[in-house]
């Protein structure tokens, strides 16, 4: 079992804030490895089978608020979701408790290498590419982070017996990134940078600090692969002392890959022809040449590359084709979280789309949307909490309804509809309004599409 040089956790005393899946992996984790470990939430959990395993680990909980307990401790492990904002964590930082992220308190107990990927778009459709071609070329990846599996359970699992050829390849959102110190990819990836959850941040230059936390530790012995088609990262970039690698479309000078003649080609050998690849959508080819780069790094053969590119067609919740009722086409992108990634989306499609915006607002800019309304969007449904906030910023624009809930949306979408048109949920905003999370939104619009859509 590898051993950390930066803590060792046994018999001290390991506070965990938050009962999420980042939680549960850190205390599994914590507690293997012989730390006294207290998990708190303020909220009431009704994880039966994590209170039988946290109860048969000897793992002590607290739910419903958090008492002065928390502070007996030596380390906190803060989950993701939790603001540095709130009183205890205050407290804590009062104390001088030393508080770490679930990803940096992971990174401690493995020396195999990790990719780990960032941005505000296409994370998740990235690290899922990036693993389809490691598992193709006789590596041994497990997926892990912001994609709903934690780091730190990963590295439970492993404890016992890690794969020689075991790589952690892991999407990070700016939650994740905020306590950091150590963490150290060997491959970094920062995709794009756009406005987003500026509800959280006092302001966009929080935001891309968060961000850019993923590389304060890269050296020559690391690699950072950026997008150079954004010029706020170009100028994040350049002067950190770590191997760059771009991957942009337009300025490409730095790619280790390029586009050519309809072809993504390693100098002048062709990996694949873009008509082959199965992934669609111009906004999908950066995303794609970024993962191709860091299978590059890793020695993959093209042929992996060729192969994966060729068969991944997509993630659940992202454009995903749902049904095709009477000729008109619905589609699940719930993972639109964001007003740049609605546009990524409507611009993906040449026929008419009715559009399903809506859910708990984030502080976006809807008004951003307009310029792509015109051509594109027949109509927009609005639901959820911001369904006022969107009415008011779009109404001029396009045709606009609201209603109160997903359900009342897709039936709205249904009157209107006619062959040819494309139904469109990419909801530009978070889901916790009426969801737990994304993929609850998304897996409920397919069921009410099936239901209610036959009607």
């Amino acid at each position: 079992m590898f051993t950390s040089k930066r803590m060792n956790p046994r018999n001290k005393n390991i506070t965990i804030i938050g009962v999420g899946e980042t939680g549960q992996g850190a205390a599994f984790l914590a507690k293997e490895l012989g730390a006294n470990v207290l998990v708190s939430d303020s909220g009431e959990i009704n994880d039966k089978a994590f209170f039988k395993k946290a109860y048969e680990m000897g793992i002590k909980l607290e739910t419903g608020g958090h008492t002065n307990n928390v502070y007996n401790s030596d380390l906190w492990i803060l989950s993701p979701g939790i603001s540095d904002k709130i009183e205890i964590i205050r407290n804590a930082k009062n104390k001088g408790i030393k508080i770490v992220s679930e990803i940096e308190f992971a990174s401690w107990f493995t020396d195999k290498p990790i990719i780990a990927v960032t941005g505000t778009n296409g994370k998740t459709t990235t690290v899922s590419i990036i693993n389809e071609i490691l598992n193709k070329g006789d590596l041994s990846p497990v997926l892990a982070g912001n994609i709903g599996f934690a780091f730190s359970r990963a590295i439970f699992d492993d404890l016992a017996k890690c794969d020689e050829n075991r790589i952690y390849v892991l999407e990070l959102s700016s939650f994740q990134l905020e306590h950091i110190s150590t963490f150290k990819p060997f491959i970094s990836i920062i995709l794009n940078i756009t406005p987003d959850h500026q509800d959280r941040y006092e302001n966009m230059e929080a935001y891309v600090e968060a961000k850019m936390k993923i590389a304060i530790n890269h050296d020559s012995k690391s690699y950072l692969l950026y997008n150079s088609d954004d010029s706020q990262l170009v100028n994040k970039c350049k002067n950190l002392p770590t191997n760059k690698i771009s991957f942009g479309l337009i300025r490409n000078s730095q790619n280790i890959l390029k586009i050519d003649n309809s072809h993504i080609v390693d100098n002048q050998a062709k990996i694949v022809s873009i008509d082959n690849i199965a992934l669609k959508g111009r906004h999908n080819l950066s995303n794609i040449l970024a993962a191709a780069s860091a299978a590059k790094i890793l020695n993959v053969a093209h042929k992996h590359i060729s192969e994966t590119l060729s068969n991944f067609s997509g993630i659940e919740h992202r454009l995903e084709k749902v049904e095709t009722i009477s000729g008109v086409t619905y589609y699940n992108d719930s993972k639109a979280t964001n007003v740049e990634s609605v546009i990524a989306a409507i611009t993906s499609f040449k026929n008419p789309i009715i559009l399903i915006l809506g859910g708990k607002d984030k502080d976006s800019n809807f008004n951003s949307l307009s310029p792509f309304l015109n051509k594109k969007i027949k109509k927009i449904v609005s639901y959820g909490e911001a369904r006022n906030k969107i009415s008011i910023a779009l109404r001029d624009a396009v045709e606009l309804n609201k209603v109160f809930s997903l359900r009342d949306a897709v039936e709205e979408c249904r009157k209107s509809a006619v062959s040819g048109d494309i139904v469109l949920l990419s909801p530009g905003c978070a889901s916790f309004d009426q969801f737990k999370n994304y993929e609850h939104r998304g897996s409920e619009f397919k069921k009410i599409v099936k239901n209610v859509a036959y009607a």
